[in-house]
């Protein structure tokens, strides 16, 4: 076969269409086997903690990697569908060898994804996955008859997990008289997190909370808030709460219905924990996304915006070198390592609702800490040529950020989880942007 390192792993593991390569029964198995000899260490019994979010390939894949790791020798725990960072706390406290979430986060439900994380909960280094690909392309040595792995359900997986997330918010407080609505995309969270908010006082009105195997984010979660802005000015509702499908990505939507984005959040958790004496790092880590806005605000409270690439792996790998607590994305990924080793929207919102609680403000106040930028993204979909490598569209972004000069900056990548460029500018004259914008635009959908 000869593939070339990177050709299965992306930003965040393995994903695609369901039932086309990569994403086919046939590859899941071989990636159970292959992880499976990777992480056979020592005497012990080994096991593999498998997870999923809701869409109705869950099930085929789920049933593919279970019989390449049992193939291999390794127990496999069952914990069914479950939030991701669930998935990476359970891998750690039960002492699993590996970790699997079956997910294609917040794609619709015809796609899927295979994450995997190791003994310490954290997604694997590139290294490993490096490893693991070269693996896929060796014929496994399979257990002998006595020493196949046996594969069981976890019952007690959700309870453990919502009283992990519930560790989080402050002992002292309560979110009784609370007004939150909650849109889970149908997704992985579609109990977990409603429950946890209720059993903190809240008075939880559910939204997205009826799989049916294809609904999963489907003009509804994060990524699409529109019902939830509704909800919460319908029912007058304190805050609302948007998950994606496997709740790794908060939006919150403040009593008045507007969106508020993970700058904002964090901004918020930063300067809180800051003021509380938590902060580590000195500052945030966020992602070249981030609006300007918020790195101005930061400097303001003398707290520094360490940016990286997009992708919560690289976030996560910043805070983990340079001891940073806090970090995510704008997209609205949040990682607070004091409480988890992957992004956790559940328990970023719980930090919202504590400072909501505490501080007695509404939520169109407390989460509007600064003026954004005016930013402009847009997605050019291409098919197999790499738009990227024509000159008309070198030349259109050189002329982009001619024209922005010192007063913006012009951003332009590739997606790395869909054959999509982003094309993205920002600065003080919105009119100016969205040309530099435009012009981008027609030439990469010229050149793709």
């Amino acid at each position: 076969m000869g593939k070339n390192v990177g050709e299965y792993f992306g930003t965040d593991g393995i994903r695609g269409l369901t039932n086309t390569h990569p994403m086919t029964p046939g590859m899941a198995m071989r990636v159970g086997q292959a992880a499976g000899r990777k992480f056979l260490r020592g005497n012990h019994k080994h096991r593999v903690v498998i997870g999923k979010d809701t869409r109705l390939s869950g099930y085929m894949i789920e049933s593919a990697l279970i019989a390449g790791f049992t193939s291999v020798g390794m127990d496999v725990v069952q914990v069914g569908p479950l939030p991701t960072p669930a998935v990476a706390m359970l891998t750690r406290s039960m002492r699993a060898d590996l970790g699997v979430m079956i997910s294609a986060s917040h794609n619709p439900f015809h796609d899927n994804g295979i994450k995997l994380f190791g003994p310490d909960g954290f997604k694997l280094s590139d290294e490993d996955e490096a490893d693991i690909e070269h693996r896929l392309d060796i014929t496994p040595k399979l257990a002998k008859p006595e020493d196949i792995g046996r594969a069981k359900m976890f019952q007690d997986a959700r309870g453990r997990y919502i009283h992990d997330a519930k560790l989080s918010f402050p002992s002292h407080l309560r979110l009784d008289g609370l007004h939150i609505v909650i849109d889970c995309a149908h997704g992985a969270s579609y109990t977990v997190a409603p429950d946890a908010l209720w059993e903190l006082g809240a008075d939880v009105t559910r939204m997205g909370v009826d799989p049916d195997g294809f609904n999963i984010n489907r003009e509804c979660g994060s990524t699409h808030p529109d019902a939830l802005q509704a909800k919460v000015r319908e029912l007058g509702a304190d805050i609302g709460i948007a998950l994606d499908g496997d709740a790794d990505r908060l939006i919150v939507v403040d009593e008045q219905g507007k969106i508020v984005d993970g700058d904002q959040i964090m901004a918020l958790i930063a300067t809180d924990w800051a003021r509380k004496d938590l902060l580590r790092g000195g500052g945030l880590v966020a992602t070249v996304m981030s609006n300007l806005g918020l790195e101005r605000y930061l400097e303001s409270h003398q707290l520094v915006l360490a940016r990286t690439k997009v992708g919560d792996r690289h976030v996560l790998e910043h805070m983990r070198r340079h001891g940073f607590n806090v970090g995510g994305e704008q997209s609205g990924h949040m990682i607070l390592t004091d409480y988890a080793t992957t992004g956790d929207g559940l328990v970023a919102a719980l930090q919202v609702l504590a400072c909501l609680v505490a501080r007695g403000q509404p939520a169109s106040q407390l989460l509007t800490l600064f003026e954004p930028l005016p930013q402009l993204l847009r997605n050019v979909r291409y098919q197999d040529n790499d738009p990227m490598m024509v000159d008309s569209v070198q030349a259109a972004i050189r002329a982009g950020e001619d024209r922005l000069g010192n007063r913006g900056r012009v951003l332009i990548r590739k997606s790395g989880t869909e054959p999509v460029i982003r094309v993205m500018a920002e600065g003080e004259d919105r009119d100016v942007i969205e040309q530099v914008v435009d012009d981008i635009c027609d030439a990469v959908q010229k050149a793709a």
